[in-house]
């Protein structure tokens, strides 16, 4: 195989982010409320990870409105190579509605495929 059909190989990514369910926390219920993702938008695999073969799971925490738009994401976990693309995915996702604002926990399972 040539180099230039191995590093296209390397290129293809998986990128899984949960199961089109979020368990998210009401904030004024204390009870757990499940919020369906309605769209979502795959993390692209950024190249430096590509080229450093870095793979692995981003943690990002998420404030989804009640309109179900992402109000605030944060990292709290994973590699900082990989961070950027699951923040810049996320907030692109939309939630169903829900009547009060909701957080919870994503997850970005990012697996470079040889």
């Amino acid at each position: 195989m040539s180099f230039g059909r191995t590093g296209a190989l390397l290129a293809i990514v998986a990128v899984v982010a949960g199961s089109g369910s979020v368990n998210l926390r009401g904030q004024d219920s204390g009870g757990e409320i499940l919020r369906r993702a309605k769209s979502k938008v795959q993390a692209v695999y950024p190249e430096l990870a590509r080229k450093m073969n870095i793979t692995g799971t981003v943690k990002v925490q998420v404030v989804v409105s009640p309109n179900g738009t992402v109000k605030e994401a944060k990292v709290v976990g994973g590699h900082p190579v990989l961070a950027s693309a699951a923040l810049d995915a996320i907030k692109k996702w939309r939630f169903e509605p829900a009547p009060v604002e909701s957080t919870g926990v994503v997850d970005f399972k990012f697996e470079a495929h040889q």
